[in-house]
C-alpha cells in the first residue's frame, strides 16, 4: 500500500514540476489602418431589373428559359486615389437553380431560377482590366468578358506587371453589369399562382 501511495505522489510532483515551464498567457494582437479615401458605388436605375410579367405557358417544360440579359451601369466615385475591389455577396444564397445567384423559393422550397452577373467595359483614370479574386485579394487574375462572377468573389480594376495582375490607384471606375437571369424548368416548379422573382445582390468596396 505504501509503495502504490509513494508512486502515485512522485507521478502528482512530476506533473506538478513540467506544468510550471507552461506559457500562462497568450497575446492578442488587433491590427488594421483607417483610411481617410472613401468610395461610393452606384448603379444605374435604382439597381433594379425588372422583367417585366411573363406567362408560365412562355416557360420551357424541361429546361431553363433564358429571360435575357440587362446591362446596368455601375460607377465607383471615389474622393482621392486609391486601390479597392468589390466584393459580392448572394442575399437569396442557396436559392439559385442553373446560375450564381438565386431569385429566392417559392412554395417554400422550389428554387425559381437565378442570374449570372457579368463586368465588361471599365473606364477609368488609366486604361485597366476587370480583375478577379475568388481569395479575398490575396491573388489576382484577368476577368473576361464572357465570364460571371460567383457569390463572395470579388473584382477590382487594373494592370499586368510581368505575369502578375494586380488593382491599380484609381479614383473614378465605370462600367457595364451584366445581369443575364433565367427561370428553372416549368416542371420543377408549381405555376398555379403569381410568383415574384426575388433576387437581391450587396456589391460592397472593400479597401486593399
Amino acid at each position: 500500500m505504501n509503495k502504490r501511495l509513494s508512486l502515485l505522489t512522485a507521478a502528482l510532483l512530476l506533473t506538478g514540476a513540467s506544468s510550471a515551464f507552461a506559457a500562462s498567457s497568450t497575446d492578442l494582437t488587433v491590427t488594421g489602418i483607417i483610411t481617410p479615401v472613401a468610395c461610393t458605388p452606384s448603379l444605374a436605375n435604382g439597381g433594379v431589373v425588372d422583367y417585366g410579367k411573363r406567362s408560365a405557358k412562355d416557360l420551357n417544360p424541361t429546361t431553363p428559359t433564358h429571360l435575357g440579359v440587362e446591362i446596368l451601369q455601375l460607377n465607383v466615385n471615389c474622393n482621392a486615389s486609391t486601390r479597392f475591389a468589390i466584393s459580392t455577396f448572394d442575399n437569396r444564397e442557396n436559392t439559385a437553380s442553373g446560375a450564381s445567384f438565386g431569385l429566392g423559393l417559392i412554395n417554400t422550397n422550389e428554387k425559381l431560377g437565378g442570374y449570372d452577373l457579368g463586368f465588361r467595359n471599365p473606364v477609368a483614370d488609366a486604361p485597366v482590366s476587370v480583375l478577379w479574386s475568388g481569395n479575398e485579394g490575396d491573388t489576382w487574375d484577368r476577368f473576361d468578358a464572357d465570364t460571371v462572377i460567383a457569390p463572395h468573389h470579388w473584382i477590382a480594376f487594373g494592370t499586368r506587371t510581368d505575369t502578375v495582375w494586380a488593382p491599380d490607384f484609381l479614383q473614378n471606375v465605370t462600367l457595364d453589369v451584366a445581369i443575364d437571369t433565367i427561370i428553372a424548368p416549368a416542371n420543377s416548379l408549381t405555376l398555379t399562382d403569381e410568383v415574384t422573382l426575388d433576387g437581391s445582390a450587396t456589391l460592397q468596396i472593400e479597401y486593399l
